[in-house]
Formats: structure tokens, C-alpha cells, sequence
């Protein structure tokens, strides 16, 4: 090939057309490779999600980490162009998110086990057991969600549900109406998933988010595999929260604080949303009246919703009990459970108390940053919509318990400010391209996903600390033939 010929493909591939076709591509090869790589059920009448030969499986994850690598450099790239003013990728960011999104639909569950604990929720509590009692192993063979059950992996099949009544109801609907299959009701749990998508887009964008604020929060490979592919309910907390405070922002603050209440209803990190929403109505109003209103009313409005939620869906207020359980369960990502279990193996025949000492001081750390950055925003310092984002960032950073895709907690609130232009933005679009490789299409955590998330987010910083995120638009030049635009790197 000549090198012009060379010159000229490496420019359609770095253009927002070229981005739009590599990153549906990776969507894509992240599918296929899931088909034999992915969480496959245990038990799979339908035999579309099945199991296959031994060498597939190998050859299905190495597929999978190279399409996930071309859906990341893709979503780079185009980062690099929005942030450029590039026309073609300002003004077609939404088309590319339904490129990306439309291989994912249909893939089997992707990077984690988390919605058969779901489907076996809805079915627990269709047959009448007690979610925050008991977990998924109490389900029979003959009862619905019982081969979800079968497919709940490790410490969660005797877990209690640590969810809200509202995302119990709308798992338990999903059961419902699918009878308990296996794909047609990872395919129900997945639409909740594409709907929560929509909300943080709308919500994100109705709060003065440009292209470039989708590209963090929406078009991000994090929320792509781990809210789409593995249908993890935290982008239906994220798209609730994010429209509570849309409404309060725009002055409509009870029926905000009612979508944060149905928010925390789905996961309780939500309830962050209830400070600073009444930091809005503080500001907002003024003086001593003003501070009052804002740090009472907006809890007794979603505290309500929540009372009202739990009694409406009849499964109990168990849900008060079970905020704490999945902290039981070490993750490598929290800093505070790695800091307490090598503490307490230093200092103590049993390392749990030492633990869970860590595991508080670190919790209690979070609330002093949460409450900082709430009086940073009342004091006009810092807008509350970053102070949100960036307290739930750092209560995830804190956490006794982390995952790859709690980062969106944050992510999705930091990208709906003009932040996601900054430093901030730079180092969490960081994290975001690291955590992706965290964890395998199996939903396990081998050592060779962290020396790669290592290796990203190493490279990452330092481009970080070395280059400026944002370049002048004049940087964009127009390419003949049209659609397609070239910028320097």
C-alpha cells in the first residue's frame, strides 16, 4: 500500500466518522466474544446462552479484550475531537451512541453475575419470600427465577437483596411477564438498563451538558459494558438522581426530590443528591428561612417517597438492614478494606475488627468530604451540581465495598458540568478507560486485568499531567468528501 494510501486510512479511522465505525465494531466483537466468554448461565433451556467447547472460551475472551480495547481507543479519539470543536462529532454524538450500543442489546450477561441476582429478587419476591431475609438459594427448583438463582455467583446466592422496593418491583415485573426465562428476562432487565441510558442523557443535557458531557457520561465504555452489557442497576440510581436534579435546578425541587426518593429506592448513594439539592433551595431563597427549607424539606419529600415506595411494593422496610451486607464482601478496588485486612493481619490474630475500624473511619472520611464540598457550595465557591459529582466520588473512593461501575456515580453528575473539559474530567475519563479492564467478560477478576488497568491508568495520568484536554476548534480542519474531519493530535 502506498504510503499516502496508508496516511489517508489512518486519517478516515482518527475522523468522528472513522470513531463512530471502530467503536460499533469493538461494541460488536465485545458480543460475539461474550457469546462463549460472557456470564453464561448455569442452567439455559433455551440453549442460546450455553456454555461451548473448552478452546472457545480462550479465543471468546481474547475477542472480547481486543473489541473492548477498540471501543476505548474509539471513544478516546472522539473525546479528543469534541474537545476540539470538531463539527461532524459535536453534532452526531447521539447517532454514535446508538452505534455503540445497538451489538450490546442483544449479548449474553457481560462482566459480572449481578442480573441473575435480580431476576432471582423478582422471582423471590413473586413466590413470596423474603428478599432482605434470605438470598437466591432458597428457590426451589419448580419456583420462578430459579434458574437465575442457579446462575447467582458466590457470595451473593445467600446474600439478602441489598436494593430498594422500587427496583424490586420492576425486577419482579420482569419475571412476571417473562415467565422467569433465562434470555427473556436478561433481555427485560437489559431495556431498564437502555432506559436508564436515556435518562442520564436527557438528564444530562437538560442540565447545559454539551456533546462533550455525553461523551463522559454516556458514550463512556464504562457505562456501556457494565450498565448495558451487564445491566447493573446503578445507571437507573444515576438516570433518577440525574433528573431529580435537573427539576430542582430548574426550580421544580419537591418533584426533584420525589426522583431522587425513587432514586434511593433503587440504591441508596442517591440520598448524596438530597444535600445539595438543598444547597440549591438554600442559595436559592437566602437567609436563615432559606438554609432551613433546604437542609429539612428535601429529606422529609424523599423520605416520604421512600415510606409510600416500600408500603406500595409489600416488601417490607427490610431494606433499612441490608445497606451494609455487601460491605462483607472484600473487593480488591477499596482502599479502605485492602488498608484494614493488611492492618489487621499486621496486628491482630483476627484481622475482621481491624477491618471494620478502617473499613468506618473511611466511610466517616467520606461524610467530612461530602459535607466540605456542600459548604463549598453554599458559599458560591463550587456549583453544586460538581459538588455532587464529586462527593459521590469520593464516597465510592472510600467505600468498604467497590466495583468498576460504581465510578459512574459520579461520572454521569461531573460530565453534566463544564468540568468534564478539566483536570477533573481528564482524570476520571482516566479511571473510566482503566476500570473497563478490570474485570473479564466472566464476571471474574483475574491478575491479568489489573497489570492492564495498571497499565492505562499509569499512561493516562501522565498524558494528563502533560497535556491540556481541551485545543482551540480552529485546530479542526474539513477534509474533502464531506463528513469526515481530521484534527492534529
Amino acid at each position: 500500500m502506498r504510503p499516502g494510501a496508508v496516511a489517508a486510512t489512518w486519517s478516515r479511522l482518527g475522523s468522528a466518522y472513522g470513531c463512530r465505525w471502530l467503536g460499533a465494531f469493538g461494541a460488536l466483537a465485545v458480543t460475539v466474544g461474550g457469546y462463549t466468554a460472557g456470564t453464561l448461565p448455569a442452567r439455559e433451556p433455551w440453549g442460546v446462552w450455553v456454555p461451548r467447547e473448552s478452546a472457545a472460551a480462550p479465543a471468546g475472551a481474547l475477542l472480547a479484550y481486543l473489541g473492548l480495547t477498540l471501543l476505548v481507543v474509539a471513544w478516546w479519539r472522539y473525546g479528543a475531537l469534541l474537545a476540539r470543536g470538531v463539527r461532524d462529532a459535536r453534532e452526531r454524538v447521539l447517532s454514535t451512541l446508538a452505534w455503540w450500543t445497538a451489538p450490546l442489546v442483544l449479548a449474553p450477561p457481560l462482566y459480572s453475575a449481578d442480573v441473575y441476582s435480580y431476576i432471582a429478587q423478582g422471582g423471590m419476591v413473586l413466590e413470596g419470600y423474603d428478599v432482605y431475609g434470605a438470598g437466591p438459594s432458597v428457590l426451589g427448583p419448580g419456583d420462578l427465577g430459579a434458574d437465575a438463582a442457579a446462575s447467582v455467583g458466590g457470595h451473593w446466592t445467600d446474600t439478602p437483596a441489598p436494593y430498594g422496593p422500587v427496583f424490586l418491583v420492576l425486577a419482579q415485573a420482569v419475571v412476571k411477564l417473562t415467565g422467569g426465562e433465562i434470555v427473556p428476562a436478561v433481555i427485560g432487565m437489559r431495556l431498564i438498563a437502555l432506559g436508564a441510558l436515556l435518562l442520564v442523557v436527557r438528564a444530562v443535557r437538560g442540565l447545559g451538558g454539551d456533546s462533550g458531557a455525553l461523551w463522559l457520561a454516556a458514550l463512556n465504555p464504562l457505562f456501556l459494558i457494565h450498565v448495558v452489557g451487564g445491566t447493573h442497576n446503578d445507571g437507573l440510581m444515576a438516570g433518577l438522581m440525574l433528573g431529580g436534579v435537573l427539576l430542582a435546578v430548574r426550580g421544580r425541587w419537591v418533584l426533584g426530590c420525589v426522583l431522587v426518593g425513587l432514586a434511593m429506592m433503587i440504591k441508596s448513594p442517591a440520598a448524596v443528591a438530597l444535600l445539595f439539592i438543598g444547597v440549591t433551595i438554600a442559595r436559592r431563597e437566602g437567609g436563615g428561612r432559606g438554609v432551613a427549607k433546604g437542609l429539612v424539606l428535601p429529606g422529609l419529600v424523599a423520605g416520604a417517597v421512600a415510606v409510600g415506595a416500600t408500603v406500595a411494593a409489600g416488601t417490607g422496610f427490610g431494606w433499612l438492614r441490608t445497606q451494609s451486607v455487601a460491605g462483607a464482601i472484600h473487593t480488591a478496588l477499596s482502599l479502605t478494606s485492602d488498608v484494614g485486612l493488611g492492618l489487621g493481619l499486621l496486628l491482630a490474630d483476627d484481622p475482621d475488627p481491624v477491618k471494620g475500624v478502617v473499613q468506618k473511619l473511611g466511610l466517616l472520611a467520606a461524610v467530612a468530604v461530602v459535607l466540605t464540598l456542600a459548604w463549598r457550595a453554599w458559599r458560591g465557591r463550587i456549583d453544586p451540581v460538581l459538588g455532587l459529582g464529586l462527593s459521590l466520588v469520593a464516597l465510592v473512593a472510600l467505600s468498604p465495598m467497590v466495583q468498576p461501575w460504581y465510578l459512574l456515580w459520579g461520572v454521569c453528575v461531573v460530565a453534566a458540568t463544564p468540568a468534564w473539559r478539566g483536570r477533573a474530567g481528564q482524570v476520571l475519563a482516566v479511571l473510566s478507560a482503566a476500570l473497563v479492564y478490570e474485570t473479564a467478560p466472566s464476571g471474574a477478576t483475574p491478575w491479568y486485568g489489573f497489570v492492564a488497568a495498571g497499565v492505562v491508568l499509569g499512561v493516562g495520568l501522565l498524558w494528563v499531567r502533560r497535556s491540556p484536554w481541551a485545543r482551540p476548534a480552529t485546530d479542526a480542519e474539513p477534509v474533502a468528501g464531506g463528513h469526515l474531519e481530521r484534527t492534529r493530535l
